[in-house]
């Protein structure tokens, strides 16, 4: 984990990491599990899409079907339980939907897509970190973690835009930066190759 600005972004992120550490250690959770772990798997599944009734933190029959529809759509293992690789997917998922909301709520949702795209464009590319978390956390790389923005509860369009961006839907063809050209200060990113513009956004590499 890089560069955390405030002490509510550090709480967020351990609140976020939190779980997944808690799973390695464990192995995994499943049928019968109960707890704060639970619930949180189910909320993140209900915002996207795949927990259609109230969380109870109960890990039972309806949570296990939509663990392992989860799991198919991501291409992991339907196994139905929670274990390393489903938590750190979930967790990634948690980190990108914050990104997206505090950098891009006032856009539409294809301008929200393509913003997630960015973020694994730069997991692609050579010239980012390789891992979700590291592009997030890089230093400097986005407003939203800088200001604090990054703090702010995501609605479940920011988690769905993420989903599309990692089901394979680009908007921004490829791009590893955006920038609003009416705040923008640094004029290097006016150098950069824009591929399109959506909303207040251009897009370019």
């Amino acid at each position: 984990m890089k560069y955390i600005k405030s002490l509510a972004g550090a709480i967020v992120i351990c609140t976020i990491l939190g779980f997944g550490q808690s799973g390695a250690q464990a192995a995994s959770i499943g049928m019968g599990s109960v707890g704060s772990d639970v619930t949180y798997v189910q909320s993140i599944l209900k915002k996207l899409g795949y927990f259609k009734t109230t969380t109870t933190g109960y890990y039972g029959p309806i949570t296990t079907a939509a663990v392992k529809q989860f799991q198919r759509d991501f291409g992991l293992e339907p196994i139905g339980g929670v274990g390393p690789k489903t938590s750190r997917l979930i967790q990634e998922i948690e980190m990108m939907a914050h990104v997206v909301y505090g950098e891009s709520r006032g856009e539409s949702y294809q301008g929200q897509v393509a913003v997630a795209s960015v973020i694994l464009n730069r997991v692609e590319s050579d010239d980012f970190p390789d891992t979700v978390q590291d592009v997030i956390f890089q230093r400097n790389a986005f407003t939203a973690v800088n200001d604090g923005q990054f703090n702010l509860s995501p609605t479940a369009t920011a988690y769905l835009a993420v989903k599309d961006a990692l089901l394979g839907w680009d908007p921004s063809y490829g791009s590893v930066y955006y920038y609003n050209p009416k705040l923008a200060t640094n004029q290097w990113i006016f150098t950069r190759t824009v591929t399109k513009q959506i909303g207040n956004h251009y897009f370019a590499y």
